[in-house]
């Protein structure tokens, strides 16, 4: 049976991915993308896909009941995959109110929506709510401590994380309360192409392509684990197709490295890879900056059980998902160039 889905902030980066993946693997789906093409959404993002007769791009909110009411009865919607959200910590700590609004409430009225079109198709077993999350939701880990699983206690450092631990738990409480088919996944940082510049991985590509100081917050030694876009996507695409319904999944790179490890390795990729720049060494450009507030010290992830239940695990190594990037940025400036005013 041919799914019928929407992407909501399918223009953003990670949304965007995701739907050049579902187009390719699934030509003969429908495909539905909702975006409020708010600075990180972007309409260029998708001009690969725009013209295939089974694609449809919306510009609007989450927040807009009648509008998602509209999408999911005219389209028939079965499948909602749900990205958008405000997603950089830096902006959540100068303004939070928005957090909220498109996190929380954004994703009620989605989940509201969906509840009430379910029921109304008298609650199809092959309906699915996918919310895609993150694994700051489960705060901080010191430098031994075992990585997130899924059943770690929620504990969000910052506005961010916090208005998507608060969406994680009413999507959880809408499947043991209406028995809506809802799956929750929890990322590591992603990276890869199409995302916005704010980010560690493009603000530092590109700073080393204009000459600019390379911005490393505190001591550096902050531990991510790092997830290539590409393989988020494959693990997405599992969950939808075979992940049941009230389950978490935790989808990590396997890539745990530090921020000042990782701007060095972009360093040398850079210094390889691009020609004429304006200083090198790029590591010259590496300059300590203040820690920011709440700043967590390491994200792990356990990734054991969707590779066990649903049988994904990541394939790109990091060094090889950087130089896919980096050669990506260098590909596509006019792309990221059209995007340092915001």
């Amino acid at each position: 049976m041919n799914k019928r889905l929407l992407v909501t902030g399918g223009a953003g980066f990670i949304g965007a991915n995701f739907v050049h993946h579902w187009c390719d693997v699934y030509p003969d789906d429908r495909l539905i993308v909702l975006d409020a093409l708010t600075y990180a959404g972007n309409r260029e993002n998708l001009r690969q896909v725009e013209d295939r007769k089974n694609f449809r791009f919306v510009q609007g909110n989450i927040g807009d009941r009648s509008l998602i009411d509209d999408i999911l009865e005219t389209e028939n919607i079965d499948t909602i995959a749900h990205f958008a959200a405000e997603s950089h910590v830096d902006r959540s700590i100068l303004g939070p109110g928005a957090f909220v609004q498109t996190n929380v409430v954004g994703t009620f009225t989605l989940l509201e929506a969906f509840k009430q079109h379910w029921q109304n198709k008298n609650q199809p077993d092959h309906y699915r709510f996918l919310h895609v999350s993150t694994d700051e939701v489960y705060g901080s880990l010191g430098a031994k401590d075992p990585a997130f699983s899924e059943t770690t206690p929620y504990a969000p450092n910052s506005p961010y994380s916090a208005s998507k631990a608060g969406s994680d738990h009413l999507v959880r409480a809408y499947y043991h309360t209406y028995n809506l088919p809802t799956i929750i996944t929890n990322c590591s940082n992603n990276y890869g192409a199409f995302q916005f510049p704010e980010k560690l991985i493009p603000l530092m590509c590109i700073h080393i392509l204009m000459g600019k100081e390379l911005p490393v917050y505190g001591d550096g030694k902050n531990v991510r684990d790092w997830l290539y876009v590409g393989d988020h996507c494959r693990a997405l695409d599992v969950v939808i197709q075979g992940g049941k319904p009230g389950e978490n999944y935790n989808i990590g790179g396997n890539n745990e490295v530090e921020n000042i490890s990782l701007v060095h390795n972009l360093c040398e990729i850079m210094n390889e890879l691009a020609t004429n720049l304006p200083v090198y060494p790029a590591q010259k450009l590496i300059t300590f900056v203040k820690d920011r507030p709440g700043h967590d010290r390491r994200y792990a992830i356990n990734a054991e059980k969707i590779k066990q239940d649903l049988g994904w695990f990541p394939q790109v190594t990091v060094n090889e998902g950087l130089r896919l990037t980096v050669d990506w940025y260098l590909k596509n400036q006019d792309w990221w160039q059209r995007l340092l005013s915001y």
